[in-house]
């Protein structure tokens, strides 16, 4: 008896603690958002989402001005919203709670204020730490909770890197005690540094190559753990643990722009490049050491708006043609291609949770779409009017709530 009266007090202390003040469940997903999502793919797994939209689009919970400049995406954890952006050349990092509430805010340093103004790269939540890379090539690393900086590491002085025409557009992958970064340096061309202390682990020249924006993966199922990150000229495939390059493929456009991380499944890697490169499907080998060619699609050219795989398909833009397509995963035969210009939806960000795909087009609109091989099946879309500049942050889907970043603005919509 007395066990069972312990156990109902354990309940009922826990389901009280998952209480806002008001009584009202607060999230228990626990899950963390980074870039493109909890693993980088841009695929989001959530159930009861609104399969349609009305006329004017979901409801807006609630949005926030006065971020500043920038097209870095929110990042999730704890109950908590990390998003930067800078102002009078200062970035800051702002915290809201799930509600939409100012939670805490802290300038970092200088930021990106050349051309395409702003913060760039998205948090990448770790614990009870964040990280970031700044457009000017600086790492920090603060805590989640108070926003003390633990440490700081300017990676473009340190390992004699320049910086690139568009600045630095990276957002940090951290793998066990490892923040991985890209100084694009001749000599310390992919870095490894201990998330704790900033101090470096290991490096490696890769191919020489400038940094190219590009935010890495990790592969964690085959033989060895591998970094995957595309620089100047080349995708590269590097130990995890130790940094050593086990591969290189060569892959280049005229601005060496490669800003889409690769898409991974199932020993398959798909590369792809705006500018005219077209997509390359690379499959591993050798557990991981090697890579060969398996097709090539000059077509598929997204620039900076990310692709999906579901199923047994790829959906994205293509930069170019001005177009939106369906792709088969094995083959690279195109299943169906869009253009819609005269309706604004030529170019944009792609993510996609279960059947539907979640676009954010480069003219503003937000788009629900399903993801079929038949045809560009659009089912409600609704322009984004509130922020400023370019529409180019990518959305993040979270506990039934769509977040959207347009410049200075911060928006949540209700899509469950």
């Amino acid at each position: 008896m007395k066990k069972l009266l312990m156990l109902s007090i354990i309940i009922s202390v826990f389901g009280l603690a998952a209480c806002d003040g008001n009584g009202s469940q607060r999230s228990k997903s626990g899950k963390v958002i980074e870039w493109r999502g909890t693993d980088r793919t841009g695929i989001y797994n959530e159930s009861g989402l609104l399969t349609s939209w009305g006329a004017n689009g979901p409801e807006l919970l609630w949005h926030h001005n006065g971020l500043g400049d920038g097209h870095s995406s929110p990042a999730i954890a704890n109950g908590k919203i990390f998003v930067t952006g800078m102002t009078d050349d200062i970035g800051s990092i702002f915290v809201f709670d799930m509600n939409g509430k100012l939670l805490n805010t802290v300038e970092y340093g200088q930021e990106w204020d050349r051309n395409f103004n702003g913060a760039r790269g998205t948090i990448t939540p770790d614990g009870n730490n964040i990280f970031l890379i700044s457009g000017l090539g600086v790492i920090y690393s603060f805590n989640q909770n108070t926003l003390e900086l633990n440490w700081s590491k300017n990676f473009l002085e340190e390992f004699n890197a320049s910086n690139i025409v568009w600045g630095i557009t990276e957002s940090p992958l951290i793998v066990g005690d490892k923040v991985i970064a890209t100084p694009g340096g001749e000599q310390h061309n992919v870095v490894a540094v201990n998330k704790n202390t900033g101090e470096l682990i290991w490096s490696t020249p890769g191919m020489g190559d400038q940094s190219a924006y590009c935010s890495p993966l990790f592969i964690s199922d085959q033989q060895v753990p591998l970094i995957v990150q595309m620089t100047g000229h080349h995708t590269l495939g590097i130990h995890a643990e130790t940094g050593e390059m086990l591969w290189a493929h060569e892959n280049t456009n005229q601005h060496q722009v490669h800003a889409n991380t690769p898409v991974y499944s199932n020993s398959m890697i798909l590369i792809t490049s705006g500018y005219g490169r077209g997509s390359t499907m690379l499959r591993l080998t050798n557990g991981g050491r090697g890579v060969e060619e398996v097709w090539f699609n000059e077509l598929l050219d997204n620039r900076i708006g990310g692709m999906v795989k579901v199923g047994n398909y790829i959906y994205g833009s293509g930069d170019f043609s001005r177009s939106w397509f369906c792709v088969n995963w094995n083959t690279g035969e195109i299943m169906w291609q869009d253009g819609r210009d005269k309706q604004g939806i030529a170019n944009g960000v792609t993510i996609a949770n279960g059947d539907m795909l979640y676009i954010y087009t480069d003219r503003g609109d937000m788009i629900l779409a399903r993801a079929t091989p038949e045809k560009f099946d659009i089912v409600s879309r609704f322009p984004i009017t509130l922020g400023t500049d370019q529409h180019w942050a990518h959305p993040v889907i979270y506990d039934g709530v769509l977040y959207v970043r347009h410049g200075d603005t911060i928006m949540a919509y209700k899509i469950k």
